[in-house]
């Protein structure tokens, strides 16, 4: 199957050069895997030139998919496209067909599995129930009964549901590793479980972070309608042919008679009545995921908050610890003092210098160390009275 613009490379199949067979890619040229509406795949391998000008988007839209450019999460809704930045997850939506960047990549591989499950060409009986009918374009707003969404929110379901389910298992195993890291430390406080409660708690800030951007964007996107607006590609592009044929369908439906209508006159009636600016299909779509990554955030602050409560706990802990110290240091300061008056006595009377006192005092030294041990030891009590009275000792 040819593309319209750039170079084409079947799935499986890498071109070749003209220099000795060998395989050359083009300089900027990047890998997309495309699938349209027909359940038709091929991998292309163009340069960004190519994909603006097949996709009609600017070259800044474009450049929100440079993963070497810092970009938030972004949905953006152009004319003839959407643009799609969620993580990993970089694609370019059309009523048509979608373009995924990195197909090959691991994080990528998934949900690439999952458009081809998903995005399956209309069946067999669908295309039975609808000849006969005036021609309408396969990307119309219904594209089966099973399944009456269009192309383009089939895709985009896709890929916020690959992009929720994601960091859903990124916090849930980041959950499972600090519950028990955080009860080891309640246990034994280490500084190996010190650094491993660090470096998840740098992970969780991280992951945090990407939560915060995604649902960031879809909150801004429920909260305008216009960008809503902008999502239905299917209609815009039909847009200008819809309300003829719908005025026509509306003039030769008649309650009355019991056939019903086709898929393609109800939407075309629904548009000429007015519904253009409805968004609900859109919002309804995007606010279930919206409330899947806000309760993905809410564990997360659950998990903040755990951890918060646990580095109190941890301080209370150590300031226990500190209080003990304290009170030992002041235990053995008091001690040190009494003993030092003993010790300025017995240096007294060591002293070996002949003084008239200082002979025959054997009986007299006698009541001079028994006197100066009880001195010292009720400045030791005094002291830890006087302490335990602060509050400075526990009782």
């Amino acid at each position: 199957m040819g593309g319209k613009d750039g170079k084409v490379v079947p799935e499986g199949q890498p071109s070749s050069g003209g220099d000795g067979g060998l395989i050359k890619k083009a300089a900027g040229s990047w890998s997309w895997m495309l699938i349209n509406a027909s359940g038709q795949e091929m991998v292309l391998d163009v340069d960004k030139y190519s994909i603006m000008h097949r996709v009609q988007i600017h070259a800044r839209d474009l450049r929100i998919l440079d993963p070497l450019l810092s970009y938030p999460s972004t949905i953006l809704g152009r004319e003839k496209a959407i643009v799609l930045n969620l993580e990993h997850i970089k694609a370019i939506i059309t009523a048509e067909e979608i373009l995924l960047r990195d197909p090959l990549d691991d994080k990528v591989a998934p949900i690439v599995e999952e458009l081809r499950r998903r995005l399956k060409p209309v069946n067999a009986d669908d295309i039975d129930n609808i000849s006969g009918r005036e021609s309408v374009p396969q990307h119309d707003l219904d594209t089966g009964e099973e399944d009456e969404s269009a192309f383009e929110f089939r895709a985009l379901e896709v890929a916020l549901e690959a992009i929720c389910s994601y960091l859903a298992a990124r916090t849930i195993e980041l959950e499972m590793a600090v519950y028990p890291a955080l009860d080891m430390l309640t246990e034994k406080i280490s500084s190996r479980n010190l650094d491993r409660l660090r470096k998840l708690k740098s992970q969780m800030t991280r992951l945090t972070a990407r939560v915060h951007k995604v649902r960031d964007e879809l909150e801004k996107l429920l909260d305008d309608d216009d960008d809503m607006d902008e999502l239905y590609l299917s209609r815009k592009l039909v847009g200008a042919t819809s309300s003829l044929s719908g005025s026509a369908a509306f003039l030769h439906y008649s309650p009355s008679i019991g056939s019903k209508p086709s898929r393609a006159s109800r939407a075309s009636v629904a548009t000429a009545l007015g519904d253009e600016n409805d968004v609900g299909e859109v919002e309804m779509l995007v606010e279930s995921y919206f409330m899947q990554i806000d309760g993905t955030l809410n564990k997360l602050t659950t998990i903040r908050e755990y951890i918060d409560s646990t580095e109190d706990y941890i301080n209370i802990q150590l300031d226990n610890k500190r209080n003990q110290l304290i009170q030992l240091e002041l235990i053995l300061s008091s001690g040190t003092l009494s003993l030092s008056i003993y010790s300025l006595v017995a240096g007294i009377f060591g002293v070996n210098i002949p003084y008239t006192w200082n002979t025959g005092y054997g009986y007299l030294f006698k009541w001079v160390v028994i006197i100066t041990g009880i001195f010292c030891s009720v400045v030791f009590i005094l002291i830890m009275s006087y302490a335990r009275y602060k509050g400075l000792v526990g009782s």
